[in-house]
């Protein structure tokens, strides 16, 4: 597995509330309505403000799109921040409360189109003439790597592309750090 790309966002929970509470605000709508329900549900379990939990989620967001303009360095980033689909990538936790990174098929298909191909996948595999009458050795040696080299091309495509994500908070602040990696 190797790092893609590494993206970290703080969030002034203060400034984020007081934009959420605005009249006419559309903040709501960068947030997926799992995201709103989960935030609310945190902030009712442990008794503070559904701002703190938001922002967390917002610094995700934001971690998720500087791990992924990392990942694609010098290539044509596929949005820009005015059409970024903030609401399609969802930071949700799981049934232990760990955060992860929920991509919606159109986000997720823009990111796997959007990265280089993986280095050692499929793609990058070749066989050499002198490859094609192997001595006996080379024969048990490639019978016992083949089947684990093919696994993990199989799995590399099918899974593509995986996300780490930390989540905190501690009294003004909130943050984020995210890890885009290649399987």
């Amino acid at each position: 597995m190797s790092v893609l790309g590494l993206g970290h966002d703080v969030v002034d929970v203060a400034a984020f509330g007081e934009q959420l509470a605005e009249p006419g605000s559309r903040m709501r709508n960068l947030f997926s309505v799992r995201e709103v329900r989960q935030a609310m549900s945190r902030a009712r379990l442990k008794n503070d403000g559904e701002a703190v939990h938001l922002a967390a989620r917002w610094a995700g967001k934001e971690a998720v799109l500087k791990a992924w303009c990392e990942a694609l360095g010098e290539m044509p980033l596929p949005y820009t921040l005015d059409d970024f689909p903030w609401a399609g990538v969802e930071i949700l936790d799981d049934s232990r409360g760990v955060p992860h990174v929920d991509l919606r098929a159109d986000v997720e298909a823009a990111l796997r189109s959007s990265l280089p191909p993986v280095a050692g996948g499929p793609s990058s595999v070749s066989v050499s003439a002198s490859e094609a009458t192997p001595t006996p050795a080379a024969m048990m040696a490639a019978a016992s790597a083949a089947p684990a080299a093919e696994r993990m091309a199989v799995s590399a495509a099918a899974s593509g592309p995986i996300w780490h994500i930390s989540l905190s908070h501690d009294g003004p602040v909130a943050s984020a750090v995210v890890m885009l990696c290649s399987r």
